[in-house]
């Protein structure tokens, strides 16, 4: 411990770009794709103006997004340095001070700020105050929140529901309960999925990963993400079976795509229960050929059936 706090008070003065990466986590932002889920289920995917909306959206929310990753870094640096993993991190392996760390935070945010006005005028103050809320919301999960089981996971899930209304509201698209409701129970579910993890690394080697771990046990997790998983599934075929969504899109065939939607849960559902490596949903998509294939399919059928 004391190696520790002499390294944390002699961090490296030489920042490399790798670590500066590191510290912003951009394959996080991959997270931030839900923006343009508005824009793509309503006709305007290809069109220039509300694609730069989006894509303006997208990078400042990124930057947003970077910052908070920052402050986790920054304030969870103790019980990092205790993680096989984590204390890899720039700030728990001393690359950089927590006074550094808080300067890249705030740059961040200044940044993300900055890019908002690019948007139109109408949309600028709105949106800052949505990127405001989504770091509050955030410092307030690092600091407090995250320690009660349960609420940790319902507040992942509406950072997710925060980017598409993000999405919707700078490009003008009104959102259908659908969207938002499916994206809800999808983040849910990825993110009870990510603690049953937390939980099998508890239970077999007695490392408390999370503090509020010990209020989880694998057969409550177990019938949670069953539940959440089939609630999903069963809201998409609702969704792809509705009688307005149909007329929206001028085909009576989306219910196809369900298949796609079925087979990608099933599969996360196995490297959950049987692989256990559901633990970062971000490299499961980014290696998961499976899963992959399943996004491609479902994408190239809905681009299929709504722009072809």
């Amino acid at each position: 411990m004391r190696n520790n706090l002499i390294k944390d008070k002699h961090a490296h003065t030489g920042i490399s770009l790798m670590s500066i990466f590191q510290l912003l986590r951009p394959l996080q932002w991959l997270k931030n794709l839900f923006i343009f889920l508005p824009l793509f289920f309503s006709h305007h995917l290809f069109e220039k103006n509300y694609l730069t909306i989006a894509i303006i959206s997208f990078f400042s929310f990124c930057l947003m997004a970077s910052a908070v990753y920052c402050f986790n870094d920054i304030w969870d640096v103790e019980a990092d340095r205790l993680h096989a993993q984590k204390r890899k991190r720039p700030i728990a392996s001393g690359t950089f001070s927590k006074g550094t760390g808080y300067c890249i935070m705030l740059t961040c945010i200044i940044l993300s700020w900055t890019v908002t006005l690019l948007l139109p005028n109408n949309k600028v103050i709105s949106y800052i105050g949505i990127l405001s809320f989504y770091l509050l919301l955030n410092i307030a999960y690092c600091v407090k929140l995250k320690h009660f089981a349960i609420v940790d996971v319902f507040i992942i899930a509406l950072g997710f529901v925060i980017r598409v209304l993000a999405g919707g509201m700078n490009t003008g698209i009104h959102l259908s309960h659908w969207i938002i409701l499916m994206t809800f129970l999808l983040a849910l579910f990825l993110a009870f999925a990510k603690r049953r993890d937390d939980v099998v690394i508890y239970e077999n080697t007695g490392t408390i990963v999370r503090n509020n771990v010990n209020r989880y046990n694998l057969s409550f997790m177990n019938q949670a993400i069953t539940i959440i998983a089939t609630l999903t599934m069963v809201c998409y075929i609702m969704y792809s079976v509705s009688n307005d969504v149909m007329e929206l899109f001028h085909s009576r065939f989306i219910y196809l795509t369900s298949i796609f939607v079925l087979a990608g849960i099933i599969k996360y559902l196995q490297l959950t229960t049987v692989d256990v490596k559901s633990g970062s949903p971000t490299k499961v998509l980014m290696h998961n050929r499976f899963i992959q294939a399943c996004i491609a399919g479902w994408l190239l059928s809905f681009l299929l059936i709504i722009y072809m």
